[in-house]
């Protein structure tokens, strides 16, 4: 299908993720396993196993490996945040697309977003938690 092109048969679901301070907007529909991120393959994004481990954890819970086309944008963060992303709104998606995947994604933890974010630096500390040396003389 060329670019601009719009197949009215094909049925898109979407979803958002967030994690420190990435966001990714996922886009899946049926297909033969593509996965792109920001125009990428995969393998391009991310070339450690665990990462990619990591972003194919909903598709492997769902089953859904080989018979869904990923197109995944993302920016802030760093690229731990960005995989984490990417891995929630894929979830959130394949949920989208199929309400009962919602238990075994739920089972997995990956259907929970991991609140956890950098504590801001408080004022008169070098840090958020680290103090000035401290002189007793």
């Amino acid at each position: 299908m060329a670019r601009g092109e719009k197949d009215k048969n094909i049925a898109v679901f979407c979803g958002t993720g967030r994690r420190k301070c990435a966001v990714a907007s996922v886009v899946i529909c049926s297909g033969t396993g593509k996965f792109d991120v920001n125009g990428r393959a995969l393998a391009e994004f991310c070339s450690l196993d665990d990462a990619e481990r990591r972003l194919l954890a909903p598709l492997v819970a769902a089953g859904k490996i080989d018979s869904v086309d990923v197109a995944a944008k993302t920016s802030g963060g760093g690229i731990s945040g960005q995989i984490g992303a990417i891995s929630l709104g894929l979830a959130r998606s394949l949920e989208k697309m199929d309400p009962d995947l919602r238990a075994p994604l739920k089972k997995e933890g990956l259907l929970t977003r991991d609140s956890r974010i950098r504590e801001r630096k408080k004022p008169g500390r070098p840090g958020a938690r680290k103090r000035f040396q401290f002189s007793k003389r």
